[in-house]
């Protein structure tokens, strides 16, 4: 049996160049943008990048898959402050919730192209990662006793979906200080 070699230094770095201008052209200007303009962006002949996204549909699967990886990236890292003992679970489910808003107001544009497109990542393994992390934020915080006992994940991803991120970031603050008391055993406080 022949064991597959690892990708070159060079194919490696293509893919991280065309995984990122995809991105950034998405969001710039739309679901629509072609695929040559993508490649210019990237710094890459358009043969590269079909030879690593033989479809528009394919790469596109690829950033929403880079996104997902780099929110169960997130939710762990926060999962292992919490575990340190030097943060609350309150607190770092919190910040996670902000983080990933902001950071959906950019990757707006390419959920609407993986909608277009019907592109879904093909491996669940980052999904299922957030989700733990996310799962051991909430009880972390439950055995604390600062997240309400009936709290679940599928409620933090009701709060995503439901995210003002056409909203200024104002809007979006207000927004988090509004939410946040509905997964606390504490009384809200007055916004800052």
């Amino acid at each position: 049996m022949t064991q597959a070699r690892a990708p070159r230094a060079d194919a490696v770095r293509n893919r991280k160049k065309i995984l990122t201008a995809a991105g950034g052209q998405i969001t710039a200007h739309g679901p629509d943008v072609g695929m040559d303009e993508i490649a210019a962006a990237a710094g890459v002949a358009v043969g590269t990048l079909y030879r690593h996204f033989p479809t528009k549909t394919d790469l596109v699967a690829a950033v929403v898959a880079e996104y997902v990886a780099r929110v169960a990236d997130d939710a762990e890292a926060a999962l292992a402050r919490v575990a340190t003992g030097t943060v609350r679970a309150l607190d770092e489910l919190t910040a996670f919730l902000g983080r990933i808003v902001e950071q959906s107001v950019t990757d707006r544009a390419v959920k609407a192209a993986a909608q277009t497109l019907g592109a879904e990542p093909g491996n669940r393994a980052d999904e299922d990662r957030a989700g733990s992390a996310v799962a051991g934020l909430i009880r972390a915080g439950q055995a604390d006793g600062d997240i309400h006992p009936d709290v679940t994940v599928h409620d933090i991803y009701l709060l995503f979906s439901t995210a003002p991120t056409t909203q200024p970031s104002t809007a979006r603050t207000r927004w988090l200080a509004l939410v946040t008391p509905g997964l606390t055993t504490q009384a809200r406080r007055p916004a800052s």
